[in-house]
């Protein structure tokens, strides 16, 4: 079960927010249980985005159409 914390996370990743606001540890869970994928960008940089699993959870609670 996702803590209400890790499902802000979802809602601030589905808005574009940027993820170094996020929690590193929410972000970590988010990562294990294959909700969010880290991407590694060529610029050394990463970008975070949602899995299908996330926006199926955000679709359960009315978040993601």
């Amino acid at each position: 079960m996702l803590s209400p914390h890790e499902i802000a996370a979802l809602m601030l990743l589905d808005t574009n927010q940027q993820s170094e606001h996020l929690d590193l540890g929410h972000l970590d869970a988010l990562c294990e249980r294959q909700l969010v994928l880290l991407e590694k960008l060529a610029s050394g940089g990463g970008h975070v985005r949602l899995t299908e699993e996330g926006r199926s959870i955000l679709r359960s609670v009315g978040r993601f159409h």
